[in-house]
């Protein structure tokens, strides 16, 4: 039981992070699991990672999960929480609304509970008639989605991802697409999506998710070429790690 008094919950001081289960298996875990220490570390709340792993560990092994999805929470009132869920459903590709956002500068590279901005966000692009938002300083710079990375081609050879510099999320996805140098890192604006080739959100839960029309314009292709191998490439990558895991 929580209690009401956590302020975990009356003020979303916490840490969290959703992890893939393929066939009960983590992906990432460490991975997720060391940038939850940063979290904590960033907003100054204690966090056992060593427990939290040998408590997941115990969760998976008591009843195999397949393919699903994790979720850690660490409250201020000191409470671990794992939750088993399941994949959430979605459309095969996306239409992106933009929506203008100014990210908090204290909350760097921090994955807190705080997630209410990106939540009505979310909200705002579904009102206009999108799936998903696609977020834009008042200055015109492109960022990411509210919980996923953002990636364009618009010359259609090269993949384009917001710089950590634009404080973007260092996602454990873009990570490993980085990793496979299928990303170049610079800054995008949101007059360059004016001529997008092929874009896609980039997550643990959904891997890389085309994109087919941001703010009523028409993608030429959805999935286009780049996003097809991007997919590819990283389920590969993925299948040989929880292979051997």
């Amino acid at each position: 039981m929580i209690p009401i008094t956590d302020e975990g919950l009356l003020r979303g001081d916490g840490a969290f992070e959703v992890i893939r289960l393929y066939d009960g298996v983590p992906f990432a875990l460490d991975e997720h699991l060391e940038r939850m220490s940063r979290t904590a570390a960033g907003i100054r709340l204690p966090l056992d990672t060593a427990a939290y792993g040998a408590e997941i560990a115990a969760l998976l092994a008591a009843d195999p999960p397949g393919d699903a999805q994790l979720r850690l929470v660490a409250t201020r009132g000191g409470r671990r929480l794992a939750i088993v869920e399941p994949l959430a459903a979605g459309p095969a590709t996306l239409a992106l609304r933009t929506v203008t956002y100014s990210p908090p500068r204290l909350l760097d590279d921090i994955k807190s509970l705080s997630y209410a901005a990106n939540m009505l966000a979310t909200r705002i692009a579904v009102e206009r008639g999108g799936d998903e938002a696609l977020l834009v300083t008042p200055h015109g710079r492109v960022l990411e989605g509210p919980r996923q990375t953002f990636v364009v081609s618009l010359d259609g050879a090269t993949l384009l991802t917001a710089p950590l510099d634009d404080h973007v999320l260092d996602s454990i996805t873009r990570r490993h697409l980085v990793a496979l140098g299928l990303l170049v890192e610079r800054p995008i604006t949101a007059d360059d999506l004016a001529g997008a080739q092929e874009a896609f959100l980039a997550s643990t839960t959904r891997e890389v998710h085309p994109v087919h029309e941001i703010d009523g314009r028409a993608l030429p292709a959805a999935p286009g070429p780049l996003t097809a191998d991007a997919a590819a490439r990283l389920r590969a990558r993925i299948m040989d790690a929880v292979g051997t895991a």
